[in-house]
């Protein structure tokens, strides 16, 4: 039918298929694909590094967004892929590679934007407020709060959901307490980012362990070993914040006046409370990410139908579309309540789509491979090994713009490194989602960290002073290397941080790497390179 309808005769089109069929494997042969040189493969980089750093200091804000710097970046980036003997069909098929690994998680951006609107109108996110205004103290509220929002990152398995449902609440408290909202939204990450990371149902912990080739939970056993301590160490800092500054800049009379506020446009009786419960209720039970906040947006709809008096289906999809829209004389609750809906999410999707298409480009051409490739011969230790993952999952995040490329880059670079020094592959996955993971929301130009900016309404810039887990995490990762301290070896056996040397059951690797990283790690024992165990 599709050729008839363009008239020309079946027969016709199957000549012309099998003709493209016979002469496209000759020309893929006659071209030459090559990677990138040192200076090829800097270029789009320096490209979009230059005009980020122009956009956001040097144009008096007549332009400040990352848009524009990153579709000048693919232009360029396809540019370096053709010198390099690449045609644009195949560079696009780089892009459109990416775009399809994270068309997922565009899809629940969509549905995080209905999410949180339908939250704010059932009164869910407002009650969380108000009550919270009551039960949390300006000294404990920092500490208190990283672990509320561990436990729902942990739950539902998302960053992005914890920040959009439990992060906007504790702006509000924290607001109402006198805290600094940098201070505040450092908080929110931290504790969000803990939770992603030891969830099973998180999808960075399940592409570091598929990328490392260990079992899911090989790796997040490996993850407690940084993450753990890192988050003790800001539970602590947080509660000294909160002893030195929580007092100091209290006023009552804000909180009086935010929960008045709340109380007067909303109905906050405990019941409204249950949508947050479906979340996790919904994350336990293991439902598909799409289908679990799908659902909690449905509850939220009927919540809000059932006690907060919304009865049109025009108003229903306004407020899920545009976002919700809060009158009030106090300037705080219209700052905090004015937000969600699926339009305005659209600036993030935008900047995610044109990411990860540059990331895309970068790795369809060989970037990252042309300069960190020749990298790994010249490491010879564990910390080294250690800090040059870690500082490539950086520069994957930096200058590819998207935490997946952050994790999946970098992980065939370095395996046959981690097998030659005897170590076990979830130690692999584990520096992946260290720095990958946890510093990706550093970037305001990066999918994450342009989603958290939507929804904390600040710069990455401002808060991540004060994302301590984020921050720390990769720097204690490191130091514990040189020092030859929390290692997870080959045959099982782990090296805590006070150097005692124990055996465990060995991480799950594919065959052949496990029994040549056993020999390379017996060989490393005999000469005095590797700790034996205790039995």
């Amino acid at each position: 039918m599709y050729g008839q309808g363009l008239g020309i005769p079946h027969l016709r089109l199957r000549e012309c298929k099998e003709k493209r069929e016979l002469f496209m494997p000759e020309t893929k042969k006659q071209r030459t694909v090559r990677l990138p040189n040192f200076i090829e493969a800097l270029i789009p980089i320096a490209v979009m590094m230059g005009l980020m750093i122009y956009g956001l200091n040097f144009s008096n804000e007549v332009y400040y967004d990352a848009h524009m710097p990153l579709v000048v970046s693919i232009v360029v980036a396809c540019i370096i892929g053709a010198i390099c003997g690449h045609d644009f069909s195949d560079m696009l098929a780089g892009m459109i590679d990416r775009l399809n690994a994270t068309m997922e998680a565009i899809l629940i951006l969509c549905t995080v934007g209905l999410l949180v609107a339908s939250f704010i109108m059932s009164g869910t996110i407002p009650a969380l407020i108000y009550y919270g205004l009551d039960l949390l103290s300006p000294k404990l509220f920092l500490p208190v709060g990283c672990i509320l929002c561990a436990i729902v990152g942990l739950a539902c398995g998302s960053s992005w959901t914890a920040t959009a449902t439990i992060g906007i609440a504790m702006l509000g408290i924290g607001a109402g307490l006198g805290i600094n909202p940098a201070i505040t939204a450092g908080m929110i990450i931290s504790g969000a980012y803990v939770g992603d990371k030891f969830s099973p149902l998180s999808d960075t912990t399940n592409l570091a362990a598929a990328v490392a080739k260990t079992g899911l939970f090989d790796h997040v056993t490996a993850m407690v070993s940084t993450t753990a301590p890192t988050f003790v160490i800001a539970l602590i800092l947080y509660t000294i914040l909160g002893l030195v500054t929580g007092s100091g800049n209290y006023d009552p009379t804000v909180a009086l006046e935010l929960q008045a506020a709340l109380k007067e446009g909303f109905n906050l009786n405990p019941l409204v409370l249950i949508p947050i419960l479906v979340v996790i209720a919904a994350c336990i039970i293991k439902l598909p990410g799409l289908v679990g906040i799908a659902l909690s947006v449905g509850t939220g709809v009927l919540f809000a139908v059932i006690f907060q008096g919304v009865g049109s289906l025009a108003e229903l999809f306004s407020i899920l579309h545009y976002g919700y829209s809060f009158e009030s004389t106090n300037e705080l609750a219209v700052e905090l309540l004015n937000r969600g809906g699926m339009d305005h999410t659209m600036w993030t999707i935008n900047l995610i789509l044109l990411a990860v298409a540059y990331g895309g480009a970068l790795e369809r051409c060989g970037c990252v491979e042309a300069l960190f490739g020749k990298l790994k011969h010249k490491l010879h230790s564990v910390g080294s090994l250690i800090l040059a993952t870690l500082l490539t999952s950086l520069f994957c995040d930096a200058t590819m713009c998207d935490q997946f490329l952050g994790i999946g880059v970098p992980a065939p670079l370095y395996e046959d490194k981690y097998d030659e020094m005897g170590l076990s592959r979830n130690m692999l996955s584990r520096t992946l989602e260290d720095c990958g993971t946890l510093w990706a929301v550093m970037f305001p130009w990066t999918g994450c960290g342009a989603y958290q900016q939507g929804v904390l309404g600040m710069s990455p810039f401002v808060y991540f002073p004060f994302a301590f887990v984020n921050l720390l995490n990769p720097i204690y990762a490191a130091i514990t290397a040189f020092l030859g301290r929390n290692i997870f070896w080959a045959d099982g056996a782990y090296t805590n941080i006070f150097g005692k040397t124990t055996m465990h059951k060995p991480a799950a690797a594919p065959q052949e790497a496990h029994e040549r990283a056993l020999k390379n790690l017996e060989a490393m024992r005999a000469a005095g390179k590797a700790p034996i165990p205790t039995k």
